[in-house]
């Protein structure tokens, strides 16, 4: 899997509410379509879209925006962070 944890932070939290996105920690060497699929079947959840960027800390972070509005706090409070 190439999914590390999700990354929650106060800003990672206005996206939740705002923009459906969540933010996760992932393998250095994940493709967007890795990642997709590592999700997808994980939650259960269609995706629309994802952005991958370069933390200061050299970790890798994926932004995913998902199909349906409620998807990423349902996501959360499975996880149990929400």
């Amino acid at each position: 899997m190439m999914l590390k944890y999700p990354f929650v932070t106060e800003k990672a939290t206005m996206m939740l509410e705002g923009e459906n996105k969540l933010q996760f920690i992932v393998e250095r060497n994940a493709t967007k379509q890795n990642i997709k699929r590592d999700l997808e079947s994980a939650f259960g959840q269609e995706i629309t879209g994802i952005r991958t960027m370069m933390t200061m800390k050299g970790e890798k972070k994926a932004i995913v925006k998902f199909a349906d509005e409620k998807a990423a706090e349902e996501i959360l409070s499975r996880l149990g962070i929400m």
